[in-house]
């Protein structure tokens, strides 16, 4: 079965409210829908979700990668030859997550051909995730009162706070606040996308000392080589690398410089293949990994469980997977569902996304 076509379509579907941190804020979900359709009808999909501020990849150049440089050269090609598909992006340096999108739609096609689900191909470990939702920059009581809607109408338990900010009081008042309003049970941690340096990070750690906080993820640029590998030696709870560690080789280089002492994994940049690479490294080394998101559609959060419950490492610890829940509108025509704080993967053929051809035409963008 080759590879027939690939689609790069642009769509853009609003947010219920602006989603703010440090490196950045959307308002608009401006994402690409990547399509591989092989001479035997089937066809592959994924979403890839532009991050200039993170990755500097933008819509408009995900759409020209995929199908200028990228198209070209994969048709024709048989979609089980995953290593030789996977050579030929790599020819281009960068473009995480137009190579992402490509590979979880081989993967999909392939799943299909098959007549099983990408979950089982990939390990199929458990049939579920426990989800962790992102609290945005707002005012302390909204972020608890986010958190307490979220776990009443989802069952949702973890929270990852998006902190980053200056004066260091706003981000700390937030923990203070959200640990005393939803008690010891439910657990916290905290991803700074880069926005202070080591030092202010160090400060941050003593002034939340016994909140029982799980993680810091990103807390400054990884530039901060000396001061990070600092901060990880002093640090009680886990320095997580992000965006940092784009790639496999990113994450050797992170961890083995002291950088870091846990992984991110983000599904959007790196597909399935590459996330195997970066799991297989971290499993190896005795590191924790977590599952993270992108901002991702429902479209995205499905590659994300499909992956994540895939390993016994990476469905230990809740993925980043509601996102969504703050987007007007999605593709899936078949919605996702959070059920007592869990996404269960679907034992269909692939990765299950199916698009709703109806919504996707009217989000489309010329």
């Amino acid at each position: 079965m080759k590879i027939q076509r690939i689609e790069a379509i642009p769509y853009a579907i609003p947010y219920t409210h602006p989603l703010r941190f440090a490196s950045g804020e959307v308002h608009t979900a401006d994402h690409v829908l990547v399509r591989i359709h092989t001479d035997a009808g089937l066809v592959g999909t994924a979403d890839a979700p532009p991050r200039p501020y993170t990755y500097g990849e933008t819509q408009a150049s995900i759409i020209e990668i995929v199908q200028e440089i990228f198209a070209p050269q994969l048709i024709g090609l048989d979609i089980l030859d995953r290593a030789k598909i996977r050579a030929v992006m790599d020819r281009t340096i960068n473009n995480q997550v137009a190579k992402g999108a490509v590979d979880i739609a081989v993967w999909d096609a392939v799943g299909q051909m098959l007549g099983t689900s990408v979950h089982k191909l990939l390990g199929g470990y458990t049939d579920s995730m426990r989800v962790s939702h992102m609290l945005g920059f707002r005012p302390a009581q909204e972020l608890l009162d986010e958190a307490l809607r979220f776990g009443q109408e989802y069952g949702i338990t973890t929270f990852k706070l998006k902190v980053g900010r200056r004066p260091l009081a706003l981000d700390i008042e937030a923990c203070h606040v959200l640990r005393e309003g939803l008690g010891d049970d439910v657990e916290i941690y905290l991803d700074a996308n880069r926005g202070w340096t080591a030092n202010e990070a160090l400060e941050v750690l003593r002034r939340t000392e016994g909140l029982g906080l799980t993680m810091l993820e990103e807390p400054c640029d990884a530039k901060e080589a000396m001061s990070r590998r600092r901060l990880v030696e002093h640090s009680p709870i886990p320095i997580v690398a992000d965006e940092s560690v784009p790639t496999a080789g990113d994450v050797s280089r992170e961890l083995l410089s002291g950088g870091a002492n846990a992984i991110c994994i983000k599904t959007a940049r790196s597909g399935f293949t590459e996330a195997t690479e970066v799991l297989g490294l971290c499993t190896g080394l005795g590191v924790d990994v977590t599952m993270g998101n992108q901002i991702d559609t429902q479209v995205g959060s499905l590659a994300t469980v499909t992956f994540g419950a895939a390993f016994e490492a990476t469905s230990r610890r809740a993925g980043e997977l509601s996102n969504f829940l703050d987007m007007a509108d999605d593709l899936l025509a078949d919605p996702i569902r959070i059920r007592d704080g869990r996404i269960s993967v679907r034992n269909l053929p692939g990765v299950g996304a199916t698009i709703d051809e109806d919504k996707l035409a009217h989000y489309r963008q010329a």
